[in-house]
């Protein structure tokens, strides 16, 4: 950015101390590059005229690719203008995105949904013009259905790719699709460099491609908060739907069996991963119920501690309530977290920390109340090191839970 300035800042100088005649011969020379740039960008190539009317002649119209673009552009309008911050990935399960223990636990549309979903806008147009120019030409060579087929047959076998690898991360975006297309794209230029026809893509038609394809793969590829092998999940489903649709396609389009069998295959191979997947359980709404349980017995406690003081309760009456309200409702939670299914492996080791911590807050309680029945100094400080003992436990958990 400071290059930028300075550059810039070198450049009004020069041109300030310019004589007239120099600023006018600079003028014409920058026009005429701009339109020497402008005719050779417009001018039409007799081998790219031809392509594009084959093209146009095997599919006139191309809704899909568009529609899809305007579905994302849509969605990301109206997540800007409603509820919710994009730093929140509630957000974006809010709008569809694929989160495991929603998802897995009856909520399947998200794994198509959460390809109209985007976390900003760079992403977005990074996306969708990595999308457009590929998706138009596809389009037209293999058809309308075919082309949505692959897009849709990638984009939700990569959600399922992402469930599998992060049961616990939200998911969102339409990057697993899209390398789709570019898979589809790869084995559609491979194949057709052998076969001369009418529609195979000429060279000038490919490196018109370059641009966008290379900011879409580096962007989504250096972006942490992609997950790279649900990508390459997408890419490798539209190189194997390509090679299936391949077949003939140098003299027609592929028939409307192979996208169905596109589609099919596809949702056999969802169907096999949906199985391990079901019913993914998420313990951290429990664990922040412990917490703030924790600090409402303590409060409850020192509210008692202090009419014990002033003589406003007994001993025996303050340890009754810690039998009867505190201890009950400690070991209830603690049954309700055990009797979570489908912990990921992520979350065991918040399950084996909140399982130490209720096992010394249980002790420490017991401690407190025999201590405070039979006035036993002892136990009183026993029960306090069980507590601070307790609470560090929690502690670690709550920090652990915030860092995933």
């Amino acid at each position: 950015m400071i290059l930028l300035i300075f550059v810039l800042a070198v450049a009004f100088v020069a041109y300030k101390g310019a004589t007239p005649e120099q600023r006018a011969h600079l003028g014409q020379s920058i026009l005429g590059r701009v339109g020497r740039v402008k005719e050779a960008a417009t001018r039409q190539r007799p081998e790219l005229k031809a392509f594009r009317d084959a093209l146009r002649t095997r599919t006139p119209w191309t809704p899909v690719t568009p529609a899809i673009a305007a579905v994302n552009a849509v969605v990301f309008l109206m997540m800007l203008f409603g509820h919710g911050s994009f730093s929140d990935p509630q957000t974006f399960v809010a709008w569809g995105g694929i989160f495991g223990p929603r998802t897995t636990n009856g909520e399947w549309w998200r794994l198509a949904t959460m390809m109209f979903v985007h976390a900003g806008f760079v992403q977005l147009v990074v996306n969708l013009a990595g999308l457009m120019q590929a998706g138009l030409l596809l389009e037209r060579l293999i058809g309308n259905s075919a082309f949505a087929a692959v897009y849709l047959a990638a984009g939700i076998l990569a959600g399922l790719v992402s469930l599998l690898v992060y049961p616990i991360a939200v998911s969102a975006g339409a990057s697993g699709a899209i390398f789709g297309v570019y898979g589809l794209l790869f084995v559609t230029l491979a194949l057709g460099v052998r076969r001369d026809s009418a529609t195979t893509v000429p060279l000038r038609a490919m490196t018109r491609l370059v641009p966008a394809a290379a900011l879409f793969i580096l962007f989504n590829l250096g972006d942490e908060n992609v997950q790279t092998t649900a990508e390459m999940c997408g890419f490798a489903v539209g190189v194997l739907a390509g090679v299936a649709l391949h077949v003939r396609m140098a003299d027609e389009k592929p028939p409307a069996w192979r996208a169905a069998a596109t589609i099919g295959s596809a949702a056999v191979i969802a169907i096999a991963c949906v199985v391990p997947l079901r019913g993914v359980g998420d313990v951290r709404p429990e664990l922040a119920h412990i917490a703030a349980l924790e600090h409402e017995n303590a409060g409850h406690y020192q509210y008692a501690v202090e009419r014990l003081r002033n003589d406003r309760l007994s001993a025996q009456e303050v340890a009754d309530f810690i039998d009867q309200k505190i201890l009950p409702q400690l070991r209830e939670e603690r049954a309700k977290l055990k009797a979570i299914d489908g912990v990921p492996p992520e979350h065991q080791p918040l399950v084996a920390g909140a399982d130490e911590y209720f096992k010394l807050r249980d002790q420490s309680w017991r401690l407190r109340s025999q201590g405070l029945r039979r006035t036993n100094m002892f136990k009183l400080r026993l029960a306090e090191a069980d507590e601070r003992a307790a609470l560090e436990a929690l502690h670690a958990v709550m920090s652990q839970m915030e860092s995933q």
